[in-house]
């Protein structure tokens, strides 16, 4: 309280302008220990204009360090992450200070740190590729946020396992602050992916049928929701497993026309299912291998298969049959590459997020099944994302 009296009275007695004020509150604080937000106690006619750009909001200036998740080396994560603390870097002019609140771990993530995905950050490398985080400060040229903003980021590799970072505006895009926190840490992967898979192969209508495996992924339930909100009917393809009934049930719970296994996929009375439902016009692959080739197999006349991941590390064949008779296009889709496709096109981003908000606030859409845990307990978090038959995702709470 004496720093922020004195430096009251110096500005009065001197006249500093705000910005210099601001710069001198800095310095105080710095070496004083003491933290201050600027703007708080500031005259209201520092608290905008030509000062703005330096007194929006300061978050405790001695605090400039963050706990992260890093990795130096590629390996098996629960043995190469460790949690570190990191010097945060200066602020510039187009500079946003976030406080980290949430994030997931993702099996990219994973395949990030194990050194399997197609991109990879320079080492050392903080983890995690999607979250959620709240604006504490921005530079004087930010005009696109401000404090208190919820952002996620726009592309992979910024690294969200930590508690805060230092971002460039460009990297972030605004969700709003009124969604479950859940929903907001994973709309950024999952949710788009889905979103463009059933946007952009194929003109699909209510009614028609759309068939996928891995229909317990993040991926794929958002895939439910979002075919339900739009009148649109899902095959589900399910690994058998303990459980697989409840399993089952949840998916129905969430929309799912038809939830079945993979042996179910591959025997006669198909034929018989199809007679009340229609031959799907889309197939989401994650799997490959002969899932993939059993998607294909029930797609009707002309369709499509994306295929978005490779779970069982087995190339995807096509039967020359599927090709020559049924006409059928294999397609590929990674949502990083369509963000950078359209890096410069603010709106294609930006309406795809509202959409998605809309169904939330709806209550249409919502998170996969998750497991909060704090980022203390990151080895056990890493470890059980990597186990086998895990329906629940991980979710990091700074």
């Amino acid at each position: 309280m004496e720093v922020q009296h004195r430096l009251r009275l110096l500005s009065r007695i001197i006249g500093m302008k705000g910005p210099i004020i601001c710069r001198a509150i800095v310095t105080v604080t710095q070496r004083s220990g003491q933290s201050y937000t600027v703007g708080r106690h500031l005259p209201p006619t520092w608290r905008g204009g030509a000062s703005a750009g330096w007194c929006r909001s300061f978050s405790d200036v001695s605090a400039r360090t963050c706990t992260a998740l890093v990795y130096r080396k590629h390996g098996d994560p629960p043995e190469v992450v460790q949690s570190e603390n990191m010097e945060l870097p200066l602020m510039g002019e187009k500079s946003v200070l976030v406080k980290m609140l949430a994030a997931p771990i993702n099996p990219s993530d994973i395949n990030m740190v194990q050194g399997t995905y197609a991109i990879l950050p320079d080492l050392p490398a903080v983890g995690g590729n999607e979250g959620v985080g709240q604006v504490l400060e921005v530079g004087s040229q930010v005009t696109s946020l401000k404090p208190g903003d919820w952002v996620i980021p726009r592309d992979a590799g910024l690294g969200t396992w930590r508690t805060t970072a230092v971002f460039n505006e460009v990297s972030l895009a605004e969700v709003p602050r009124d969604i479950p926190l859940l929903a907001a840490a994973t709309l950024g992967v999952n949710p788009c992916t889905a979103y463009r898979m059933l946007s952009d192969f194929e003109a699909l209508k209510p009614g028609d049928s759309v068939i996928q495996n891995a229909a317990n992924s993040g991926v794929g339930q958002a895939v439910i929701q979002i075919a339900a909100a739009r009148g649109i009917h899902t095959i589900n393809v399910v690994r058998d497993r303990p459980g697989v009934q409840q399993l089952s049930d949840r998916l129905l719970a969430m929309g799912a026309s038809h939830v079945i296994k993979e042996e179910t996929l591959r025997q006669p009375e198909m034929k018989d299912f199809f007679k009340k439902c229609p031959r799907p016009k889309l197939a989401l692959n994650a799997v490959g291998g002969k899932s993939a080739t059993e998607l294909l197999r029930h797609l009707q006349g002309g369709g499509t298969m994306v295929t978005y991941g490779g779970m069982a590390k087995q190339p995807v064949t096509v039967p020359v049959s599927s090709l020559i008779f049924k006409d059928v296009k294999v397609r590929g889709f990674w949502v990083t590459q369509w963000k950078r496709d359209h890096a410069h096109d603010e709106r294609a981003l930006s309406e795809m997020l509202a959409q998605l908000a809309a169904l939330i606030w709806e209550g249409k859409l919502t998170a996969p099944a998750c497991s909060e845990v704090g980022l203390q307990d990151f080895r056990g978090a890493l470890d059980r994302a990597m186990q086998p038959y895990v329906s629940a995702k991980q979710i990091l709470v700074m």
